[in-house]
């Protein structure tokens, strides 16, 4: 998504972006989302994590993939979307009950889930694994300084990460897994945001008070944590950004 890409969506009439965080199953949140963003005018970007933990994983799905077919929004590849696909293709990935096991379980009942299994393949590997416009930035795990000016790996979604898609999907990490189960994630990233850019991601849930987590960092550039706990006991974010007048 370029600034070419922006005076596109400009010219299709839409008046900025609306971004939203991990949605993690939960249909009737991202339906809220993407009413509004219709309402306003407003392409939507979410920045991964479309499935596992909530109550409707197939729901969010149909939602997405209709975006998709309107040209009103697209997906980020996030870490639970790449192992989605990965399962639905039959390759050896861990299924916890709670998060994939789930999804998967939601797919086998419904009506229409064989057609979503295999549009979700598709999707996934088309799904960009960051995206800059101007100086907003946009990525579903951690940033790093090399994507302001390298594109992201074709089909991302259909590849083993190397490290920098890793970074994208996972974020930075120490290697160590902390008390709950999730991996000690570092941030130092963030001060490499150069001054001016703001980066959107999700991935973690770092608010406290449930709103998206804001950080400055060392070189002025700013992020922006979207992930508030949907599907996992907290709610969904978003966060609308108006293009600049012309």
């Amino acid at each position: 998504m370029t600034d070419r890409a922006r005076a596109d969506l400009r010219r299709r009439g839409f008046r900025g972006l609306r971004v939203v965080g991990d949605v993690h199953g939960e249909a009737a949140a991202f339906g809220h989302a993407v009413e509004g963003a219709a309402a306003l005018g407003l392409f939507l970007l979410q920045l991964g994590d479309l499935t596992d933990y909530g109550p409707d994983s197939p729901g969010v799905l149909r939602l997405m993939f209709g975006l998709l077919d309107a040209g009103r929004g697209r997906f980020l590849l996030g870490n639970h979307d790449h192992k989605l696909r990965r399962a639905l293709l039959g390759q050896r990935v861990k299924v916890p009950a709670e998060g994939l096991g789930r999804t998967l379980e939601q797919l086998a009942a419904a009506p229409d889930g064989e057609a979503l299994a295999a549009r979700a393949v598709l999707a996934i590997a088309e799904a960009p694994a960051w995206l800059r416009l101007d100086r907003w930035l946009f990525v579903h795990g951690g940033w790093h300084p090399a994507m302001l000016g390298q594109p992201p790996p074709a089909r991302a979604g259909a590849v083993k990460p190397d490290p920098l898609l890793s970074r994208a999907l996972f974020g930075q990490v120490t290697g160590r897994m902390l008390a709950g189960g999730y991996p000690e994630r570092l941030h130092g990233w963030v001060d490499q945001i150069p001054a001016g850019f703001t980066l959107y991601c999700g991935h973690e849930r770092r608010s406290t008070d449930g709103r998206p987590h804001e950080m400055e960092g060392a070189a002025g550039g700013r992020a922006v944590f979207l992930d508030t706990g949907a599907g996992k006991g907290g709610h969904l974010s978003w966060v609308d950004l108006p293009f600049p007048a012309a």
